[in-house]
């Protein structure tokens, strides 16, 4: 054991975890810890301007492949400020650490409203964490650490909290440091798999339906070795995106929001293997067999009554079941035709709306193809999900179900951080883009060069359109007062151009890229046909 400070464990408890980076505000009760870090050259410290930037960066960090996301903020307030990045993160399954302060030790519950008291504060933030513990003695702060690394690796990827007070942090006490641990990943059972394996190989034409958990699993060879075996055409859900490369001929893209015909009898799919996905739109299917592979079990079944549920680690359980299906029958001859059909009937059936498609496709056409885009909550970042072709896991990031406006652009600066030699191009609206723009500042601080394009209607659009068209033209709350956004960038330091059209933004991207410098690059726009309705 040796003496040193709860803030000094802290630190050198995270440096033995792999931690590099950490993603921060600080504030009085995290002093300790602060100092702490200073001692500590080999983590780096990312201060943002607003707390919910340091939790959006760490997700953007983990989902990019940087490792764990970590962020540091005070309690009450700064927590609070956080929670809708960290609900991003739970919903996405995203593996981020949130450090947070506490008030003095012997007041937490008291009720006596000191600085930043939120009683209970972990009580608030139980719903979007995985695990949260609080720490009142520096001696406990290695077995917290190394507890709540435990819970990121294991199981579902979710965020975790540790709360720490500022006595805890200040105070010297006899820590023992504990070596990092690597955890076996659960397989489904051998019956399972081999059974899976036979209904699979009696199928008449199966369809993989991958999701997030294909990409945080780090299962994609996996996930087309079996496709390759079976001859399965592969959908992704949006946040499965990468899980197969779009120029394969097995991949089928991402599933539509709406009018997608995929799952309809007549397309003759009668067993769908799901592999890290909830399946939260069942709606899509039409009474087939699906066998479903997830690591969380109360996922298993949720949403389609017809399955067969195995719990299990993606890769592992795919290269088991890889191993059942070669075993039982041989690799089926390829049916490029078959599956080109299949391409085009979908085509056909497709909402492809202007000005989305073109602007769309110019940002595909100004990225490399290991570019990391990540679709905000905006009319392009909607229109993206299903139009905007991926070609490699970790390369797009989405919401997930939380669906918040702002995250665009701090996440954008994470995944930078986690992959600094890789185009980063955040999409973002003007209503969503000003949630978060101080961190420009960031961007211009920390030499963090993303991209990020704002396409400008002056306008909450997607509510601006349906009030006119549903609610007969009856629109409150959704016009908006802007600044000039190019202005607004070089005031911060950054880089800021306009792009007409599709052809000024592809060669603006272009142009940014080879730059590397924090670009901002508005797109005016008009208002826009909603992708998700057929247009009359």
């Amino acid at each position: 054991m040796t003496e040193m400070t709860g803030g000094q464990a802290l630190m050198k408890s995270l440096y033995r975890e792999g931690i590099r980076v950490i993603f921060g505000l600080p504030g009085v009760q995290l002093y300790h810890a602060m100092d702490a870090l200073y001692d500590e050259p080999g983590i780096r410290f990312i201060t943002t301007r607003h707390e919910q930037a340091t939790a959006y960066m760490a997700d953007g960090f983990s989902r990019a492949g940087g490792g764990i996301g970590t962020a540091l903020m005070v309690p009450g307030p700064g927590l609070l400020n956080a929670a809708a990045a960290i609900g991003t993160a739970y919903s996405a399954s995203s593996p981020i650490l949130v450090l947070s302060g506490q008030i003095e030790r012997d007041l937490i519950g008291v009720n006596r409203g000191m600085l930043h008291e939120v009683d209970d504060q972990i009580d608030c933030i139980k719903p979007i964490t995985k695990w949260a513990k609080r720490i009142l003695d520096p001696a406990e702060v290695p077995e917290a650490v190394h507890e709540a690394f435990f819970n990121l690796k294991t199981g579902r990827p979710r965020p975790v909290e540790i709360e720490i007070p500022p006595e805890t942090l200040a105070e010297v006490g006899n820590v023992e440091l504990l070596e990092p641990e690597e955890y076996p990943r659960p397989v489904g059972s051998a019956q399972q798999l081999q059974q899976a394996a036979q209904i699979l190989s009696q199928a008449t034409a199966p369809l993989i339906w991958a999701g997030g958990g294909v990409i945080s699993s780090g299962a994609s060879d996996a996930l087309l070795r079996v496709a390759e075996h079976l001859q399965a055409p592969v959908i992704t859900t949006a946040e499965g995106k990468g899980a197969i490369s779009d120029h394969h001929h097995l991949a089928l893209g991402a599933l539509r929001l709406r009018n997608d015909p995929l799952g309809e009898s007549q397309y003759g799919h009668d067993v769908i293997l799901a592999v890290g996905t909830r399946l939260a739109t069942p709606h899509f299917l039409d009474g087939q067999q699906v066998i479903q592979i997830d690591i969380d079990p109360e996922e298993l079944g949720r949403n389609y009554e017809n399955t067969m549920g195995i719990q299990g680690d993606a890769r592992d359980s795919l290269e088991g079941l890889y191993k059942a299906l070669s075993a039982a029958a041989p690799a089926r001859p390829e049916n490029r035709e078959g599956i080109k059909k299949l391409k085009e009937t979908r085509a056909e059936s497709a909402i492809r709306v202007e000005p989305q498609d073109s602007l769309i496709a110019s940002v595909r056409a100004a990225m490399p193809e290991d570019g990391i885009l990540i679709s905000g909550m905006t009319q392009l970042g909607y229109y993206s999900r299903a139009y905007f072709p991926v070609y490699e896991p970790r390369s797009f990031l989405t919401s997930s179900y939380f669906g918040n406006l702002g995250y665009a652009y701090p996440t954008a600066l994470g995944a930078k951080v986690a992959q600094p030699d890789k185009a980063v191009v955040a999409l973002s609206g003007d209503g969503g883009f000003l949630f978060n723009s101080q961190e420009l500042a960031t961007a211009v601080q920390h030499g963090i060069n993303a991209v990020v394009v704002v396409f400008n209607d002056n306008a909450y659009g997607n509510v601006l359109r349906d009030q006119e068209n549903r609610f007969a033209g009856r629109t409150i709350g959704a016009e908006l007062h802007n600044p000039d956004f190019v202005k607004l960038a070089e005031a911060y330091g950054a880089r800021g151009v306009r792009a007409n059209g599709p052809e000024e933004l592809e060669s603006s991207i272009k142009e940014a890229l080879a730059i590397e410098a924090p670009t901002l690059i508005e797109v005016p726009v008009g208002k826009m046909p909603s992708p998700f309705e057929r247009i009359p």
